[in-house]
């Protein structure tokens, strides 16, 4: 019998104390639109200015990518920093390093200012090589990233061995900043403060319709919340309410969780410093270790949704593959079982950045969306970012963002172009896929080139 399947994600249930739907008509100093981590740290941050706050969650908080993600901290900004530089220019590639960089630095000033326990281990980040041929172009990014700030070096092969990370990743880049964490817990202490600070939260809330004219007015199935400004904090589920539908879209990515491995299992893995390993893959492999025992991994197979459709999550096939990635990473688990499957929903922007901006008829519909993955970090500081913009003032790393955002193509162009792209990146890594195979199986040495 295969693993079960979840609905939602190992890390977070239903609370349970939570908050009544909206039923009554009220009005708000400001309405908040999704209650993940932006929409948390949004209402925190205007609720300690005064501001009356009103969060609307269409599940329970955390319920959306803030509750199902792998739980890696890292200061990772666009799809690596070598395109990044190529496509913006150090000056602005610098200033994204430095946002990367504060996101972090944020997310573990808040964790200990709320006392969130959400057992957070800063043990860096490693991206990782299955090839010995990758350790030219990581050492080249690594460099890349270090001659503008960002707090990386390059890892070979006997620096991966000393670190004790696992033998099928031969060469990386430890990201230093950052490591892992609980996100389902996480989520649950930003919902704690938020509603110690009188933050309204309405859980089971779905908004219907939201028109931004002289005033916001987000109606709900059972009343009306009215509020001078608005922030949509719904990242993927954004073009779902008929707005920035061409600015981010929904791709659905899927995890899963082993068995607790035995004690020695666990010994003879090694992986003593716990640094949540993501591969160089074009579709990124990633995995970790918990406190619980349990190894999580996943992502790999991306999905893609039409027209701004959430893609479904229950697809074996895409479980199959990404256990199958997992077993090759780690013959020495031969037998440890997957216990469960799950997955959640990314927002992804052309350009592989955030994107911070306004818009209706007064410009008071201000919205932080598009974290492509690494929003654990980014969309917590979004929050403090969105603030900022409610109350008419420019966030320190707001410049970083500020650019000409460029929109997807229409349909059938964007989906069809995003499959043939997809396509293309996963025959790729199947190539270095074959290879890396061949190597441990103690194949010719030009299998072991990139």
């Amino acid at each position: 019998m295969s693993a079960p399947f979840l609905e939602v994600s190992p890390w977070i249930h239903t609370p349970t104390d939570a908050a009544p739907p909206l039923a009554e008509s009220r009005q708000a100093d400001v309405v908040v639109v999704g209650a993940g981590y932006t929409g948390l740290a949004t209402a925190l941050a205007l609720r300690a200015e005064g501001a009356d706050v009103v969060c609307l969650e269409q599940d329970f908080a955390g319920a959306g990518a803030s509750g199902r993600n792998a739980g890696h901290l890292t200061p990772t900004i666009g799809k690596d920093l070598p395109t990044v530089l190529r496509i913006f220019g150090r000056e602005r590639a610098t200033k994204l390093v430095r946002f990367a960089d504060r996101a972090v630095d944020h997310v573990e000033a808040l964790i200990e200012k709320l006392a969130i326990d959400c057992e957070y281990r800063p043990s860096g980040n490693v991206m990782a090589g299955v090839l010995p041929g990758q350790a030219r172009r990581l050492r080249r990014a690594a460099e890349t990233g270090a001659s503008m700030g960002a707090h990386v070096r390059f890892l070979g092969e006997g620096d991966m061995r000393e670190r004790g990370l696992p033998a099928a990743f031969c060469c990386g880049i430890v990201e230093e900043k950052g490591g892992t964490l609980d996100p389902g817990r996480y989520a649950e202490g930003l919902r704690r403060a938020a509603l110690e600070a009188g933050v309204h939260l309405y859980e089971g809330t779905p908004v219907r319709d939201l028109h931004a004219g002289t005033v916001v007015r987000v109606r709900a199935d059972g009343g009306t919340v009215t509020a001078p400004s608005a922030v949509l904090a719904t990242n993927a589920y954004t073009p779902q309410l008929g707005w920035k539908t061409s600015t981010v879209t929904p791709v659905r990515v899927s995890l899963f969780e082993t068995a607790p491995l035995t004690p020695e299992r666990r010994a003879g893995l090694g992986w003593d410093g716990g640094e949540g390993i993501y591969t160089a893959h074009e579709l990124l492999e990633n995995y970790r270790p918990t406190p619980r025992g349990t190894i999580i991994g996943g992502s790999k197979c991306v999905r893609l949704g039409y027209a701004g459709s959430l893609p479904e999550g229950r697809d074996p096939r895409v479980f199959t593959r990404i256990e199958s990635a997992f077993r090759e990473r780690f013959p020495s688990l031969a037998g440890v079982p997957v216990a469960h499957f799950w997955g959640g929903w990314l927002g992804v922007t052309l350009d592989t950045l955030p994107v911070l901006g306004c818009t209706g008829e007064r410009r008071n519909l201000h919205y932080g969306m598009g974290f492509n993955g690494h929003g654990v970090a980014q969309a917590t500081l979004m929050g403090e970012m969105l603030a900022d913009a409610v109350r008419g003032r420019e966030h320190p790393s707001a410049e970083a963002l500020d650019r000409r955002v460029r929109d997807w193509p229409p349909e059938p162009l964007r989906w069809l172009g995003g499959r043939l792209l997809l396509g293309a990146l996963a025959a790729v890594d199947a190539r270095t896929d074959r290879r890396a195979r061949r190597l441990s199986r103690g194949g010719p040495p030009s299998a072991a080139r990139s």
